[in-house]
């Protein structure tokens, strides 16, 4: 008989030493005149053929004997599950009880290839045999689920072993290191692991569409629960993390509001001082158990920004054309303006507010290099030297007209930046109103502070409205599909009317805030935008093209692989990078209008998305998944140069390009300031 390798690729979730062990048990047999492969079965104690889902099966059976000691003994394979008088069906394994030789304790599923088929089958051969706790596991992801009533799975973080209980694994203290560790396990799955979005979505069709409540903001109140007990633990507040399915439902209910409390208390100003978790006892302690295991805190918060972006009611936002920039493109963008610490930076139609929380980041680690101090993987969860929030109560300003983006982006800023947040809910083009927003009380209540501290950019001093800016620095991606039709909105903007100074009857959103945009900036000030690709090239648009060119100077056009908004929009687009032109040095950074000057272009190639609108990640010579220094993956492109792991791309040809030509804001700042 000859002996077979197994593959590893196929079962990432073993270790090398368990794949060998399965690889000496397998051999070669002729079988009807063909070639097999089979293995002789730690319970069965027979040979049988090695099929996919008999692999999985016996490394699985070996764990359990080698790895959580359970006898041969009480295993059992096939196991017949009756319904009724109905008995065809068979469990791929069952653990059973060590008092009760023949009750069913663990049930094991292999077979399905998906999570949710391997759960729902689970699910009733639990049922129909009372047994506590049930796996599914392909060989590459893993599911364990504590059956706590007939009607809810809850799941907890691994199998216990035979000489451990179920509330031994269920009431082990946790810390950030055993998230760590679960993270860990995770992204040995590689691409092929469930994000925290997929996660989200198994919740909602499986629990919260039928609880009765407001599915975004449920989920946003957990999440904010979850962000606010690691920042606390990680500071050393609590000696673990309390965000735990630890308790009865009921003590759980209570455990978790009281959490929610005191997160209020630490980040006002995103939910009201009596808001309540309105999920049932039993409800609640599904998705604590469902969301417990994943740490939401990382260098750049981008564990959440897919789950948040689900959660933002799709409605208010696709069908107005705004979709949230995915971050590769915002931290090019960053790099290409390369914010300083002394300069205002605005994002008027902020969406989750990838602009201001990566703008953050990019002068934060500036500061933190000046002071000379270390950058941490956990650069968000750690208190920030004052110099890092005074940044953020004073330069940092955004905004939106959805009243939820609102929310997920106060909620970011608030985490990110250590409780100071300078986002606001107002309709950025229609400004004429915004003294009518101002007074109503609760608006005032939750923004306040940065109203006032947005007042204090206006151009014009105290007695100007609220056209005119002094901003360095502005990046957008603003909504580009409808019009905007409201006469008294319309006649504020230039661009609304016709050469013949009649108004406009509809215009488009992009192009009102092509304008808007630019009176948020002082001379001299910058400006990326994400535009669709036509107003480039469109016969139609060479007005629009006229105005920008009569106000700044157009440094770089950058377009976008086709399949960067996808799967919401296929609309091809480009991001323009201007900056106003300007002849005073006390107003702002020289910008010396003239007639002729060159324009950087460029276009992505690799593509971040694919057709589908999944993410692309790139990959090592070897085939293996890319990560950075933090051990996140890195998604592919040729924007920016990825850390020092992949190659130079747009951004460093944009920066070789501005020092060619002399620009402004690529000059040493001054010495009393951050560079």
């Amino acid at each position: 008989m000859t002996k077979v390798a197994v593959s590893s690729d196929e079962f990432v979730l073993f270790s090398d030493e368990e794949i060998q062990a399965l690889d000496e048990r397998t051999f070669e047999k002729e079988v009807r005149r063909k070639i097999a492969t089979y293995v002789t079965c730690l319970v069965r104690n027979k040979e049988v053929r090695l099929a996919p889902e008999e692999r999985t099966r016996q490394l699985w059976l070996s764990r359990l004997i080698d790895r959580y000691g359970y006898p041969a003994s009480r295993l059992a394979v096939e196991y017949p599950i009756t319904f009724g008088r109905d008995s065809s069906k068979r469990a791929d394994i069952v653990v059973f009880d060590a008092d009760r030789p023949t009750v069913p304790y663990i049930i094991v599923e292999v077979k399905q290839p998906k999570l949710r088929d391997g759960k729902e089958q689970l699910r009733s051969y639990a049922h129909a045999t009372g047994a506590p706790l049930a796996m599914w596991s392909n060989g590459i992801l893993t599911e364990v689920w504590h059956r706590k009533n007939p009607n809810y799975f809850v799941s907890i973080h691994h199998l216990p072993r035979a000489d451990q209980t179920i509330e031994d694994i269920v009431n082990q203290p946790w810390t950030i290191q055993t998230l760590i560790d679960k993270e860990l396990e995770r992204e040995r799955e590689g691409a092929k692991a469930r994000s925290l979005r997929d996660l989200i979505v198994d919740m909602e069709n499986e629990v919260l569409a039928n609880a009765g409540v407001d599915v975004f903001e449920e989920v946003f109140k957990l999440v904010f629960t979850k962000l606010y007990d690691e920042m606390s633990h990680h500071r050393e507040r609590y000696p673990q993390l309390r965000f735990r399915n630890s308790n009865t439902a009921a003590q759980l209910k209570v455990a978790i509001q009281n959490l929610f409390d005191d997160a209020k208390k630490q980040w006002p100003g995103v939910f009201l001082n009596d808001e309540r978790i309105r999920l049932s006892p039993d409800h609640l302690q599904v998705c604590v158990a469902s969301l417990e295991e994943w740490k939401l805190f990382n260098s750049n918060l981008d564990v959440i920004d897919d789950a948040f972006e689900y959660l933002v009611n799709k409605s208010s936002k696709g069908e107005k054309g705004q979709y949230f920039t995915p971050r590769w493109v915002i931290d090019m963008c960053v790099k290409m303006l390369d914010p300083k610490e002394h300069e205002t930076v605005i994002d008027p139609a902020c969406g989750s507010s990838g602009f201001t929380v990566h703008t953050m980041f990019h002068v934060w680690r500036k500061i933190i290099a000046n002071m000379g101090l270390e950058e941490s993987y956990l650069l968000t969860m750690e208190s920030k030297p004052p110099r890092c929030e005074d940044y953020v109560c004073e330069k940092m300003f955004a905004i939106d007209f959805d009243e939820k983006s609102v929310r997920v982006s106060r909620c970011l800023n608030l985490i990110a930046g250590d409780g100071e947040s300078n986002v606001l809910h107002l309709n950025t083009l229609d400004w004429t109103k915004w003294d009518e927003t101002v007074r109503q009380d609760d608006w005032s209540d939750t923004y306040g502070d940065g109203w006032r501290r947005l007042r204090r950019q206006r151009a014009g001093g105290r007695q100007a409205d609220y056209r005119q800016f002094k901003f360095d620095i502005l990046m957008a991606n603003p909504p580009f599909a409808g019009d905007i039709k409201q006469s008294d909105m319309l006649s504020s903007y230039d661009l609304a009317h016709k050469k013949t100074g009649k108004l406009e009857r509809a215009v488009g959103r992009d192009l009102l805030f092509i304008e808007r945009n630019l009176d948020f900036l002082k001379p001299g000030g910058r400006m990326a935008i994400v535009l669709p690709q036509g107003r480039f090239n469109n016969a139609t648009d060479r007005r629009v093209r006229e105005f920008i060119m009569e106000r700044c100077r157009i440094l770089a056009v950058v377009g976008l692989h086709p399949n960067t908004f996808k799967p919401h929009t296929g609309t091809k687009t480009s991001v323009l990078f201007v900056q106003k032109w300007n002849d005073d040095p006390e107003a702002g950074m020289l910008c010396p209008m003239v007639d002729d000057y060159n324009i950087f272009f460029a276009t992505q190639q690799i593509e971040s998305v694919n057709n589908r609108g999944e993410k692309v990640y790139a990959c090592r010579d070897d085939g293996s998944l890319l990560r950075d220094v933090h051990g996140h993956f890195v998604v592919a492109h040729d924007l920016f140069n990825h850390e020092g792991l992949t190659r130079n791309g747009i951004a460093e040809a944009f920066w070789e390009f501005a020092a060619g030509e002399g620009l402004s804001f690529f000059r040493p700042a001054p010495s009393t300031l951050t560079a």
